[in-house]
């Protein structure tokens, strides 16, 4: 019996950007599938949410679709794909969408004016599916039976990061961050670390990971583009691998590649990012997300058959 499974359908950021150059690891931006039992989540609305919906319609054939849908933030590249997840055209279907911070509001409207004419011809109001949407007040929620915990994210705007706890370990989702870069933490001064800045913000995302099973992790620019593009929200692939080794994770997806990064590209992050574990002396095992890509989460060590517990502390 396996207890999890995770399959990437869009791990691209920023715009689409199908082509030759991206056709290994794929072009479409954010969404992944998460099984837990008979729960389906779903992480991100990015294009790649279309093809996660044409596979369920083909499973499930004529027997209803319940899905929950965790939004981390309504940045157009994470919902863009919503308008065409062909499961929430059928009433049989319910979509219970989970958002924080306005969901009922802000993230309703965010995904509707989208649908809006001019933009689209079908309304959300139009779509014939059950959705709902449940709007986040902790930080320490369920989908179903599963236990999730979210940490808010230093990104543009309101953007969270989610953990999902199986049997087989924990999952942890942070699409969009921007790590502080290790070196600065290093040089940091006593008492700048002690005021938050940067150092403690690092380590209260350390926590939130600490001795996941899997974490799939913004890892957008090497340390060239980072330097280019500090503040932009997005984290550079030796910090992340940093953050990663030093929270004991078993396995890391790079994720959100760079829309110009072609498959040479990404594959140099990850032979890079391998590096730097390796001098690490990590055993961590590091890929590049894919579209396509199924991963089974099986925990190192056996369990006792139950979900894996949330810690008492570090995850609020």
């Amino acid at each position: 019996m396996k207890a999890a499974s995770l399959k990437f359908w869009g791990v691209r950021g920023s715009i689409p950007s199908p082509g030759g150059r991206t056709v290994f690891y794929g072009g479409n931006t954010s969404c992944v599938e998460v099984r837990v039992g008979d729960e389906i989540i779903i992480l991100d609305a990015g294009t790649g949410i279309r093809g996660l919906g044409k596979s369920l319609e083909l499973e499930f054939k004529n027997r209803p679709i319940a899905v929950s849908l965790l939004i981390t933030h309504t940045h157009w590249d994470h919902i863009q794909g919503f308008p065409f997840f062909i499961p929430a055209y059928n009433a049989r279907n319910s979509v219970t969408i989970y958002g924080f911070e306005g969901a009922r509001q802000g993230l309703q409207s965010a995904l509707s004016v989208q649908m809006d004419s001019p933009y689209f011809p079908v309304s959300l109001e139009k779509m014939p599916g059950q959705i709902q949407f449940y709007e986040l007040k902790n930080l320490q929620f369920k989908v179903g039976s599963v236990p999730v915990h979210a940490q808010f994210l230093n990104h543009p705007g309101v953007c969270t990061g989610y953990r999902i706890f199986t049997l087989g370990g924990s999952i942890c989702y942070l699409p969009d961050v921007e790590l502080f870069p290790e070196h600065i933490v290093d040089a940091a001064p006593n008492d700048a670390t002690d005021s938050g800045f940067p150092g403690t913000q690092n380590e209260k995302l350390i926590e939130f990971i600490r001795g996941a099973e899997v974490v799939v992790m913004d890892s957008q620019y090497n340390v060239a583009e980072y330097h280019e593009h500090s503040g932009w929200g997005h984290s550079c692939v030796a910090d992340v691998v940093a953050v990663a080794v030093r929270a004991g994770v078993k396995r890391l997806f790079l994720f959100h590649h760079d829309p110009d990064h072609s498959d040479e590209d990404v594959t140099r992050l990850v032979e890079h990012a391998r590096q730097a574990a390796c001098q690490l002396r990590s055993p961590i095992l590091i890929e590049a997300a894919r579209e396509g890509l199924d991963a089974q989460i099986e925990a190192s060590e056996p369990t006792a058959g139950t979900l894996e517990q949330p810690f008492e502390k570090g995850h609020s």
